[in-house]
């Protein structure tokens, strides 16, 4: 029955993407093979695989770090409400911490559960810079760019077989890919590119520069440079450019590029770390 609901989705979302009425080419959703269904189920798998291997992904407890969590989920909270996400309510949007300060990464799954890394939080100077990074991340999965990338590398059947639990092996092989602990499900320069623009409209609304993620590719930038690559870069298009045209983004839709009065409150929020 699985099988049947995926292909009859296909020839629905056909049908109707020749009906919809034109948008801006930025705020046009992709149209993909799967639904949003999928989408979710895929998720919550990839979020099962991850959160049974504690070796591999050691997250952070609830217990014992509430306020650290509170932290974090209040400001996640913040750029989802006002972000004007197309999956807002559809998708879990689900945040943990994992505990390892020697990697520096975050990354969301089909269906909006996000992970970051101790390492990316204490890197970071302000919570503005996590704002930017947290706004990429989410809109990663809310353009569904993980489902396209997919779909182009594994195709309709094999991705399939996994939804319907027939797959364990290649699910563990995805999970590391979307997590970025195994090469090979790297986002096309167009992808990282437009998580940067949405980054910058979800920001824009909210207490956090709407130009967060900049802070962050100017200081990987200054690293780069000095010869100190930070792994990061190895599945990561270089932040050359991308600063100046996150910039402009924000100019062009005239939204404040001002840091926001938290930085005391991040401080605090890095040291319960």
């Amino acid at each position: 029955m699985k099988q049947l609901f995926i292909f009859s989705t296909i020839i629905i979302l056909g049908f109707l993407s020749g009906g919809c009425k034109k948008k801006k080419e930025e705020e046009k959703q992709p149209f993909v093979l799967f639904s949003i269904e999928d989408d979710k189920q895929l998720g919550l798998q990839v979020k099962q695989e991850i959160e049974s291997d504690p070796i591999q992904y050691p997250i952070l407890p609830e217990r014992g770090n509430e306020e650290a969590y509170r932290y974090l989920r209040a400001l996640t909270q913040e750029i989802l409400d006002k972000g004007n996400l197309t999956y807002r309510n559809e998708f879990a949007w689900e945040v943990k911490i994992i505990k390892n300060d020697n990697v520096l990464n975050a990354f969301c799954t089909p269906g909006g559960y996000i992970y970051v890394y101790t390492g990316l939080i204490k890197y970071l100077d302000k919570a503005d810079d996590l704002a930017g990074v947290m706004g990429h991340e989410i809109a990663h999965a809310d353009r569904r760019h993980s489902m396209r990338q997919i779909q182009n590398q594994y195709g309709i059947q094999i991705i399939s077989s996994i939804l319907l639990g027939n797959n364990p092996t290649l699910l563990e092989q995805l999970t590391a890919q979307i997590a970025g602990t195994l090469t090979g499900l790297s986002f096309s320069r167009d992808h990282e590119r437009e998580a940067d623009m949405f980054s910058v409209r979800y920001l824009s609304n909210t207490q956090y520069a709407c130009n967060g993620a900049a802070s962050f590719f100017e200081k990987l930038l200054l690293e780069e440079q000095a010869g100190r690559i930070p792994e990061f870069l190895s599945t990561h298009p270089s932040p050359e450019n991308r600063v100046q045209a996150i910039n402009a983004k924000a100019d062009e839709i005239r939204c404040s590029k001002i840091p926001s009065n938290t930085l005391s409150s991040y401080q605090r929020f890095k040291s319960l770390l």
